[in-house]
């Protein structure tokens, strides 16, 4: 497989070749898409990957996310913007356990947005309006996270509304290419801090085949031991630095 470039409209567009693949490119603006054959699980599989064009909100935000996770740990690193956040998250999976480094996330998550904003949304009553301001408050100032997004309906007692976040493609997931670590260091701890710390109830439903992810505001997730997430075998290039003892992709 090799990289090729070509001039789009100003922008670079890098294209990775594969015999394997057909190749379709479609410009966005804040992001390229190139169609390319991954391989996880199986050789055979096929996903976008997305080449993220970060701002100055999405670098701004990302290096404070970074430095709260290293605070927690108390381990530090030299890179910056996404490779920071990578990299920080990489070193807690490798010096924790699963149950330390979820707490380690809660701990971080709990220094990015200042008291007041958890107070305020504690005090917000369930209901389709709060659901629905959540799931779009996520779309619009979290892609710099997760990836680009959108809002999905879903019927909650018999009525349709729109508490669903849909990524296409987790871009945590997609740079750690690491289930443990999705589980562990976002899935998990999310969960438990949007619901402890804001009063919403939140299921995050990751999927481990293409690499997408639903956030289902105003539903609980299920309990750890049936969560299908925490069953799900490692996949087949796992970046983890380590040997896993079981088939599933936990540590």
């Amino acid at each position: 497989m090799e990289a090729k470039f070509f001039p789009y409209n100003n922008t670079l567009l890098r294209i990775r070749c594969s015999s394997k693949a057909h190749l379709m490119m479609k410009r966005k603006p804040d992001v390229i898409v190139a169609m390319h054959t991954r391989h996880h699980r199986s050789s055979s599989d096929e996903s976008s990957s997305l080449i993220h064009k970060d701002n100055w909100f999405d670098r701004l935000a990302i290096n404070h996310l970074s430095k709260c996770v290293q605070d927690a740990t108390g381990l530090r690193n030299s890179k910056s913007g996404y490779e920071s956040l990578v990299e920080a998250a990489t070193v807690a999976s490798q010096k924790f356990d699963p149950i330390q480094q979820r707490q380690l996330v809660i701990q971080a998550l709990h220094t990015t947005l200042p008291n007041f904003i958890f107070s305020f949304t504690k005090m917000l009553p369930p209901s389709k309006f709060t659901r629905q301001v959540f799931a779009a408050f996520t779309t619009l100032f979290f892609a710099w996270l997760i990836g680009p997004s959108q809002v999905r309906e879903s019927e909650v007692n018999g009525r349709k509304e729109k508490n669903v976040v849909y990524f296409k493609k987790c871009r945590f997931l997609e740079e750690m290419n690491f289930v443990g670590m999705c589980t562990n260091l976002c899935k998990i701890p999310t969960q438990s801090f949007i619901k402890d710390s804001m009063g919403m109830p939140v299921t995050m439903v990751p999927n481990f085949d293409d690499m997408s992810c639903e956030m289902i505001f105003g539903q609980d997730p299920p309990p750890l031991i049936d969560d299908p997430a925490l069953k799900q075998p490692c996949y087949k290039l796992c970046k983890a630095k380590k040997k896993h003892e079981t088939d599933n992709c936990l540590s």
